[in-house]
């Protein structure tokens, strides 16, 4: 059972048999704090001497039957989940206790795997109730409560901010995260901070399931026991296995065949896999993280992705913004990868001219920050001495300029009479201005003139009378 040490559990019978043969089994599952009572007149003083999180409760017993505490707990303790158990089937007793707000109930004589399947859900909404109450405590908060472990997101953009607040309420629980956003967005950074956030004890474990046929993903994810399929000598752990009580992180899950997605569904659902060749399930002990540069929704409608899957991975959702949707990252993040990358290349940190960042903050990024680790590594490789030139960002950034407007020329949309050659001119002029912000020195570089060319031209339009022509 997953995610259950810190759940406390009462236990309310007047067998004593039951209680111990139900506490041992609650044990093997994985809950380590729990408190038994056969006498159901100091239940209400137990909840009141020590923190329980989950009630298990007999309806048939003496002095105080549990059809007659059910909504005293729920009154004075609110946030305590009750399961009823009896002895016998009464459908009408079993309704009675559900409409007094129970979360289950049960008889029994029912397989004890079912008992503890309803205790897992149970454990899973007080998980979901802590994470609100967290929510509310975070969102009234500017300030996150662990900056320490976002160290490696550089970042000041409040979207950025409300997504590591929201991380810090919710990585503590069971239920796995998805991270959507572009390739290049820093997808894995988050994850590697959830991991931590969670404080689990395992390793950090990453797999990137893209290109992986449904025998390979099983494999390597459940992996196999011996004798599984020709050549299999011996037994091999999975990754699911090698992140037991740590994180496992899918990255690119939107690429799953069908087949794969059944398999992680199940995974999800029910903290169960096979490993190939095994005739029973084992339970998973890891917390689950995962990723996707895709959209699901519209590949769920093109029949790529899986509903349930998806309504499944939907309880905790984080989308990260693209670099061009957050522009006063970039002087951040700019200082950040020069000084990395000039660690790793053995170089000092060199200056670079104040246009460089509005230079940047001109292109649309499809890379995102991996992009501009890129062009940063490339301009430093050959860099030696003195103020960083700018040379290499105009190559790639200049050459994809002139593609963006080659490839939206059809786009613009011209009166009856076309402006002159001049006039066409003095409008160029006029947007490169205002994409460098006003710097005549990049609004050249954009041109591809010099800036003595520039203020030629600006002088010449200053002085020439503004007649407009007719039909323009």
């Amino acid at each position: 059972m997953k995610d259950a040490n810190d759940i406390s559990v009462l236990l309310v019978d007047d067998e004593p048999a039951w209680l111990h043969g139900l506490a041992l089994a609650l044990k093997r599952s994985g809950i380590g704090q729990i408190c038994s009572c056969s006498d159901s007149r100091e239940v209400m003083t137990l909840l009141k001497q020590k923190p329980v999180d989950l009630v298990l409760l007999d309806v048939t017993m003496p002095f105080v039957g549990g059809e007659e505490l059910l909504p005293q707990i729920l009154s004075n303790f609110p946030d305590i989940q009750v399961i009823m158990l009896t002895g016998i089937n009464q459908v009408e007793l079993s309704v009675r206790c559900i409409k007094a707000g129970a979360f289950d109930f049960f008889v029994k004589s029912v397989e004890q795997q079912q008992l503890l399947a309803s205790i897992q859900r149970a454990i899973n909404m007080l998980f979901l109730q802590r994470e609100n109450r967290q929510l509310n405590q975070y969102f009234l908060s500017e300030e996150l409560k662990h900056p320490d472990l976002f160290r490696e997101i550089i970042s000041c953009d409040r979207q950025i901010l409300a997504i590591c607040k929201y991380l810090e309420a919710v990585a503590p629980g069971p239920n796995p995260i998805l991270i959507c956003g572009e390739s290049g967005t820093g997808k894995e950074l988050f994850a590697r901070a959830i991991h931590k956030l969670s404080r689990v004890q395992g390793a950090w474990v990453p797999l990137n399931v893209a290109g992986l046929d449904d025998n390979v993903f099983s494999d390597t994810l459940f992996g196999h026991i011996r004798g599984a399929f020709t050549g299999a000598d011996q037994s091999r752990p999975g990754m699911i296995e090698s992140a037991a009580d740590g994180t496992l992180f899918l990255d690119e899950i939107g690429d799953l065949s069908q087949a794969s997605q059944v398999k992680l569904l199940r995974l999800l659902q029910e903290g169960e896999y096979l490993p190939l060749g095994a005739d029973r399930p084992r339970i998973s002990r890891a917390r689950i993280v995962l990723a996707t540069n895709r959209n699901l929704p519209k590949e769920i409608e093109a029949g790529n992705f899986r509903r349930d899957l998806f309504y499944r991975l939907n309880a905790h959702q984080i989308n990260l913004p693209s670099l061009r949707e957050r522009p006063d990252d970039l002087p951040l993040l700019l200082d950040h990868l020069l000084a990395k990358q000039a660690h790793q290349l053995g170089k000092q940190v060199p200056d670079y001219p104040r246009e460089l960042t509005t230079l940047l903050g001109t292109y649309h990024f499809p890379g995102n920050v991996r992009e501009l680790e890129g062009l940063v590594t490339n301009a430093l490789s050959t860099h030696q001495k003195g103020t960083l030139s700018m040379r290499s960002f105009r190559e790639v950034l200049g050459q994809s300029a002139i593609d963006a407007a080659g490839s939206q020329t059809e786009k613009l949309i011209f009166t009856e009479q076309l402006p002159n050659l001049e006039e066409a001119g003095e409008l160029l002029v006029k947007e490169a201005l205002r994409r460098a912000n006003g710097n005549q020195t990049l609004a050249a570089s954009l041109l591809g003139i010099t800036r003595p060319a520039l203020s030629k031209r600006l002088k010449k339009y200053q002085e020439r009378p503004t007649t407009p022509r007719k039909g323009v």
